[in-house]
């Protein structure tokens, strides 16, 4: 048995069986870490004097889906889809050896990049929390007939991948904003590996579609990485929502690199409605989007649950805007390791987005959809028009 993987039977399958080797790579890699654990002989996996605020539980999860067929198209970013798991608060100083270990390593990895980003939490009035996500995300041309390159368009292009993020909500006292920040890490493979083909052909032999026939011409295999950094900053509110009608604004700006993509971007997000969550907005799938931050108050719900300030229903709509510089997108720059298939990107890139989102509780669990549609500029020289999008988001609390 694989001494990387000692306790996941996959990775000791013979090399014969292993046709997913995206898949298997992604597993173990979330995996790894966790050797030497799983044995009964090691104590330090949970110590007894850690408290049950600075163990990692689960709070809640989030499917994500996005198709540009919700927009009557079939090309370009053609589809995306995630799950992402978000962790309880975390309060107070934080003890690594409280975490699982490999949010232990990644914690070690965030105190090596961003010296200062968890002690900082410490000095102000802060919450924390952690996010798990993994995804996968396609790119083909226009023209599905063709098996030939396609030089004057876009590769055909996919991407498997698992993020770990740490988020940190601060509210600085004696001042009317509150902040959000996000250190995420994104681990992946670019590829056959990451079975884009198989998925595109799986759901358009279910729907009745027309496969593409150019796959064969796809970016090589590579790993795939990312580092993101994000910051979003809205006016400060007590409680769970924003209670009655209002609005607000949420500000952002970001830093990504890695050659999965690497750039800079800043956006801004309107809200009407009833019963605002108090969150820091509705995204697309893309690193430090995950929406469900730490949360603003105790659980208001078991223990006040008359109380102003505790989770309700409610809907909003939204608006959103977002200017992008763009040093390199592996789905357009193509493989960073070798030579392959790539257009000519173009340095900005902007976005829009309109939707609406509405929350519920059910059997006093918060349970949460949001859609929108999403257009976005031109992305290279030898694009013919704008694309849009579709995204649908399920949230559910546990």
């Amino acid at each position: 048995m694989s001494a990387g993987c000692p306790h996941l039977v996959l990775c000791s399958l013979p090399r014969t069986r292993r046709r997913h080797p995206g898949v298997l790579l992604l597993v173990c890699a979330a995996f790894i870490p966790f050797a030497g654990r799983a044995a009964p002989s090691a104590p330090e996996a949970v110590p007894s004097a850690c408290a049950p605020e600075q163990t990692l539980r689960w709070r809640g999860g989030t499917f994500r889906l996005e198709n540009d067929l919700f927009a009557g198209t079939d090309r370009n970013y053609t589809n995306g889809v995630a799950l992402a798991l978000v962790s309880r608060d975390i309060e107070g100083p934080l003890r690594t050896d409280c975490l699982p270990r490999p949010l232990g390593l990644y914690v070690g990895f965030l105190d090596a990049v961003d010296p200062g980003f968890r002690q900082r939490a410490g000095a102000e009035t802060a919450t924390q929390n952690v996010v798990l996500r993994i995804g996968q995300a396609m790119y083909t041309p226009a023209d599905k007939t063709r098996t030939d390159l396609i030089e004057d368009d876009r590769p055909y292009a996919g991407l498997l991948y698992l993020g770990l993020a740490w988020n940190r909500r601060t509210r600085p006292h004696d001042a009317g904003y509150e902040s959000l920040d996000s250190r995420e890490l994104t681990l992946g493979v670019i590829g056959p590996w990451s079975q884009a083909e198989r998925s595109q052909d799986l759901v358009h032999r279910l729907r009745g579609f027309d496969r593409f026939r150019g796959w064969g011409n796809q970016l090589h295999n590579e790993p795939a990485f990312q580092l993101a950094v994000e910051r979003k900053f809205k006016p400060r509110l007590e409680g769970a929502v924003r209670p009655g009608w209002g609005h607000d604004a949420i500000g952002s700006y970001a830093v990504r690199v890695g050659n999965i993509e690497t750039s800079a971007s800043a956006g801004l997000e309107f809200r009407w409605g009833r019963n605002i969550a108090n969150d820091f907005g509705s995204y697309s799938i893309r690193p430090g989007g995950e929406n469900r931050p730490p949360s603003a108050a105790a659980d208001l719900r078991a223990t006040q649950p008359r109380s102003i300030g505790a989770p309700r229903p409610g809907a909003h709509a939204f608006a959103h805007l977002e200017a992008k510089a763009v040093a390199w997108d592996f789905s357009l720059d193509g493989n960073l390791f070798r030579a392959s298939h790539h257009v000519s990107r173009r340095p900005w890139v902007a976005q829009a987005a309109l939707g609406i989102s509405s929350q519920w509780l059910v059997a006093r669990h918060g349970v949460r959809l949001a859609l929108m549609r999403v257009w976005r500029t031109r992305e290279f020289d030898e694009q013919v028009s704008r694309h849009a999008f579709g995204s649908v988001a399920l949230s559910v609390e546990f």
